[in-house]
This record gives structure tokens, C-alpha cells and sequence, in this order.
């Protein structure tokens, strides 16, 4: 009994000591390192700071939608629904999200809705929306705010995130840098 309850003791000592004390040190070292410190991505516009690594709720027929949450925007809670693709409960709400963009954007196709801006992501707070997402509401956005088309699909194309490398992922949009570019093009009208 002694030949095996000292080393699993020993590796117990030494795993605490790694895990709760130098990898915890490692980490937050290289969190020094990248800008902000580890504290997200943040930044300031209007007078307001923003973090722009967490998604924001945006619903007016004004500004681009944000990619649906499970959690509602909540990044204290976030999380996935759960629910499968056959789940009939899911497969209503993605119905009534579908329904609801075709109803706010009426020259959109049912085919042609991009599947991120009508189901949520794993996290429930993905910050970004594809390039599709935001082509497909540019015509309701130029409509409402009375600036035409090319030039809110100038602000989408100045604000699309390549992929790492241009290799890792898909080109993307922040949603949230693409509204307040929006706001200071309609300012700068």
C-alpha cells in the first residue's frame, strides 16, 4: 500500500503546485504581452468604450442585426441552446427568426439567408457576422436611412476582417464597428 499511496501523493503535490501555480503564472505572462493585457478587445468611440470581442444586441431595421444569442446577449452566462437540428422547439425558433428577417428585408429570398444571421452560435456571443449576413441587409439599411446601396456596401467592405493568414476562417464582420461606421457615414451626410 505504501509503494502506491506516497507517488500518488507526490504527483497530486506536484500537479497542484504546476496547475494552480506556474501554469497560472505562464498564462497570465503572456496575457501581458497582447494588447489590453488580456482583457479583451476594447475600444473607444463616441465617448463610450466597447468591447468588441463579445456580441451586442442590435434589432432596429437601422443598423445591421447581430447573429441571434442563446443567451441573449448575456456574457456572464454564456452558452449554447443545446438543442439539436432536429429538436422541433429549435427548428420553430430558426422558422420564426427566418419569418422574421424575410418580413424586415422583403427583397431577400428565403434561399438566400445566410445561416449565421438566423441561428446562434455555440457561445451565444459571437461578436461577428459573415460577409453574406451583411450583404443580404444592406438594401433594407439604405432604404431606411436613405443612403444608397454602394455606399453602405463600401462601409462592409471597409470593415471585413480577412482571414488569419489569409488561410484560418472565414472573411468576417464585427458587427458592432460596422454599426458605428454606419452612424458616422450617416453623420458625415
Amino acid at each position: 500500500m505504501k509503494t502506491h499511496i506516497f507517488p500518488a501523493i507526490r504527483l497530486t503535490a506536484i500537479c497542484f503546485i504546476f496547475f494552480c501555480g506556474l501554469y497560472t503564472l505562464i498564462v497570465w505572462g503572456f496575457a501581458q504581452l497582447v494588447p489590453n493585457k488580456g482583457k479583451g478587445e476594447t475600444f473607444t468611440a463616441n465617448n463610450k468604450t466597447y468591447y468588441t470581442n463579445i456580441a451586442q444586441k442590435f434589432n432596429q431595421d437601422k443598423y445591421f442585426w447581430s447573429r441571434p444569442s442563446a443567451v441573449d446577449y448575456n456574457a456572464a452566462g454564456a452558452g449554447g441552446s443545446n438543442k439539436g437540428p432536429s429538436n422541433p422547439d429549435y427548428l420553430a425558433q430558426v422558422q420564426a427568426r427566418i419569418d422574421s428577417f424575410m418580413v424586415h428585408n422583403p427583397g431577400i429570398k428565403k434561399a438566400d439567408i445566410p445561416a449565421d444571421i438566423v441561428t446562434a452560435s455555440g457561445s451565444g456571443l459571437d461578436p461577428d457576422i459573415s460577409i453574406q449576413a451583411a450583404k443580404a441587409q444592406a438594401q433594407r439599411i439604405a432604404s431606411i436611412r436613405q443612403i444608397p446601396v454602394t455606399a453602405i456596401e463600401e462601409v462592409i467592405t471597409k470593415n471585413t476582417k480577412q482571414p488569419l493568414l489569409g488561410l484560418f476562417g472565414p472573411a468576417s464582420i464585427n458587427v458592432l464597428q460596422l454599426n458605428l461606421a454606419l452612424d458616422a457615414l450617416a453623420n458625415n451626410k
